[in-house]
């Protein structure tokens, strides 16, 4: 693969597996290639109209492709014959559109990475992509042995149901998840007629309204109730949702009294969920808890070249020691920063340096978020949070929950990134100040006569950041 024409090629053969091939000749082949700078990718198509149809219709299949052939996300920017000299200099030749791009004077062909496995779901079928979550690919040093050694245990004929609950827990980024992932796929390997359910706990919140909404609780019972092995990934986020918790405590009890084997996965332990019943905390704590924290400069050092490995590019030592001595904290920062030197290799042509490493980290270690970007993290956890979708709370309905987590939106956008009233009802259909200043009142006095609001809302904003 030796230039971003080749991406954009594998881009479009993964969404034309996905589409119609009449839809797929009239929108996505005719797609042109122009740059691609840091994490966006810069297409070109003929005309404003076919550029919105690709926005409204398109675009979300397009960057999933893009992140699945690159290994990390990808933003798109879409642009038309009007927007083009903005984005080919003069001195280069425009008859090719991709002519603006530079190529790699020899690059080795990489295989794209299969980003399928990022989803739980995906551990207990088939492993077939580059990057398997299981036992084999996980990296063991001291700040994870004894969670990687108890979630080993469990998946072992005469070890199941032993540790029940097993808890894990640690910071966002550390392989909890794959864990689980591994957890699924040893067991299905083995036994696959065992009946393994790997959630989140949001999935878990939204099948549950769905089911009351629907009236088909009962079949909702029968699958979560009838499970050989649960496995429950960010289970803090039912903290504040009674009849969650309510529903996740006797599913919990139903199988814990046949000795099926429950595993939790959570950002912090127990004790500190604010707003988890006491019932859930006591029976959480009355297994075996575990966590996990950054790993050392050892373990550092073989995630990189792990990774390297998997992605078929040669990292020099001093380059991995770079890499390793600057991002101390995060898992997926260290893998994030090994896609990204294959991203410039395969673009540029530029070999593993530490001054390829330097760019590559300062965009990873860049914590000034965009506004925009904030916002949006904002309202999508405000949304989890109470079970809502983002449009409902950019949207006009007054139902009591959502004008609530409005107003719950509202005053978290406004303590994290101090924006203007103005401007924050500017992201909420142009809601004037006014009304913006109400909602703040409202929450404010809410966290004076219920404290667990506050709580909620600490949830939320340690959420955001943690992401």
């Amino acid at each position: 693969m030796e230039s971003f024409n080749e991406v954009v090629n594998l881009v479009k053969e993964q969404i034309k597996e996905q589409i119609s091939d009449i839809a797929y000749n009239v929108w996505i082949n005719v797609i042109e290639p122009v740059k691609f700078e840091g994490n966006k990718a810069v297409l070109y198509i003929k005309t404003p109209f076919q550029r919105d149809v690709l926005l409204k219709q398109y675009l979300s299949k397009i960057e999933d492709a893009f992140e699945a052939v690159l290994g990390f996300p990808v933003e798109v920017l879409i642009i038309t014959e009007n927007e083009i000299n903005s984005y080919i200099k003069e001195d280069e030749p425009q008859e090719s559109l991709s002519a603006s791009f530079i190529e790699p004077e020899k690059t080795p062909d990489i295989l794209p990475v299969n980003s399928g496995m990022d989803h739980m779901e995906d551990a207990a079928g088939d492993n077939s992509g580059n990057y398997e979550y299981t036992f084999d690919t996980f990296i063991v040093g001291p700040s994870n042995n004894f969670a990687y050694a108890a979630c080993k245990a469990i998946t072992t004929d005469n070890q199941i149901g032993s540790y029940n609950p097993l808890f894990i827990y640690g910071p966002s980024g550390l392989g909890k998840t794959h864990l689980l992932s591994a957890i699924a796929y040893e067991i299905k390997k083995n036994h696959p007629e065992r009946n393994i359910i790997s959630v989140s706990s949001e999935t878990f919140t939204n099948e549950l309204i769905a089911a009351i909404s629907s009236r088909t609780i009962d079949a909702f019972h029968n699958k979560y109730r009838k499970a050989d092995i649960l496995l429950v990934d960010d289970i803090q986020f039912i903290s504040g949702k009674e009849s969650t918790q309510e529903e996740f405590f006797h599913t919990f009890n139903e199988l814990y009294k046949v000795g099926k084997q429950i595993v939790l996965v959570s950002d912090r332990p127990p004790k500190d969920i604010k707003t988890l019943e006491d019932r859930l905390k006591n029976r959480f704590e009355s297994g075996l808890l575990t966590d996990i924290s950054p790993p050392n400069f050892e373990t550092r050092i073989a995630i990189i070249n792990r990774k390297a490995d998997l992605l078929q590019i040669e990292i020099p030592p001093d380059v991995t020691e770079y890499i390793a001595n600057r991002l101390k904290t995060n898992i997926r920062q260290l893998e994030g920063a090994v896609k990204k030197i294959r991203a410039y290799k395969l673009f540029t042509g530029s070999p593993p340096s530490i001054n390829v490493a330097q760019t590559v980290i300062k965009e990873i270690l860049n914590d000034n978020q965009p506004v925009p970007v904030t916002i949006e993290r904002i309202i999508e956890e405000v949304a989890k949070t109470y079970s809502i979708t983002p449009d409902d709370l950019r949207s006009k309905k007054r139902a009591a929950q959502i004008s609530y987590a409005r107003q719950v939106a509202i005053y978290i956008i406004k303590e994290v990134t101090q924006m203007s009233l103005e401007l924050i009802g500017n992201e909420f259909g142009g809601r004037d100040h006014s009304t913006i200043s109400y909602a703040l009142r409202q929450v404010e006095q809410q966290i004076e006569k219920e404290p667990h609001q506050k709580a909620i809302i600490d949830d939320i904003i340690k959420n955001i950041k943690n992401k």
